[in-house]
């Protein structure tokens, strides 16, 4: 049986309400200006920005606080193009034949196509893998879900940074532990180019859906 955690004391900084509205709708325009890049400069990042984000992200809650996760960060150029190749044949595949024609249909209006040269272009790379256990066969519990919710926590960062970012899911992507020399119960989930949008980036016009749309409220009758 384990040990209970030892209690200890918790407190957090009680902010004013006109201070707390603040920080969060100067939040939610930090993230309303977020957009998935597809061409980014080359233009190196500042030192220890991408490692406190990533830091941050790790800060996440887990299933029974069991930290399912692994970051790995590239800066090597033939890491990444290693990465770029063993991608872009995954894509072709998906692209020739594996994906239904209803998916590449939904597709077509965002441009995309099995060329990924922002794999190569961006200054950094980070795979996110999930730990379906740990090194010597802990169980791990809510790994997706864990994971995931550590990866919005890293994009969120980065883009409050300043940073561009795009959610890459070549399938299967088995390839990133090969190359990463990573362990068979980690599994990959993410590949995130990290970087500036190159001077003539442009991104496809596209809307989202109104708060009345997304939210649903339950409040007390009056």
């Amino acid at each position: 049986m384990s040990t209970p955690a030892e209690p200890v004391p918790y407190r957090m900084d009680e902010l004013p309400p006109a201070q707390m509205r603040q920080r969060v709708e100067g939040f939610r325009e930090t993230m309303r200006r977020r957009r998935s890049v597809r061409a980014f400069s080359d233009r190196p990042l500042p030192e220890g920005v991408v490692e406190a984000a990533i830091e941050a992200a790790a800060q996440a809650p887990s299933g029974a606080n069991r930290q399912p996760w692994t970051f790995c960060l590239i800066r090597d150029p033939a890491l990444k193009k290693q990465i770029r190749d063993a991608a872009e044949a995954e894509e072709r595949r998906f692209y020739g034949g594996r994906a239904p024609q209803r998916w590449l249909d939904d597709l077509e209006p965002l441009g995309t196509d099995a060329n990924k040269p922002f794999l190569e272009q961006a200054p950094a790379l980070i795979v996110v893998f999930a730990q379906r256990h740990g090194t010597a066969g802990e169980q791990h519990y809510y790994v997706q879900e864990s994971v995931g919710i550590a990866a919005g926590m890293l994009i969120a960062a980065l883009t409050v940074a300043g940073l561009a970012t795009l959610t890459h899911t070549p399938a299967p992507m088995r390839f990133l532990g090969e190359i990463l020399g990573r362990p068979d119960h980690e599994r990959a989930m993410l590949l995130i180019p990290v970087g500036y949008p190159a001077a003539d980036c442009t991104v496809p016009a596209i809307t989202r859906k109104p708060l009345d749309e997304v939210l649903l409220r339950y409040d007390a009758a009056p």
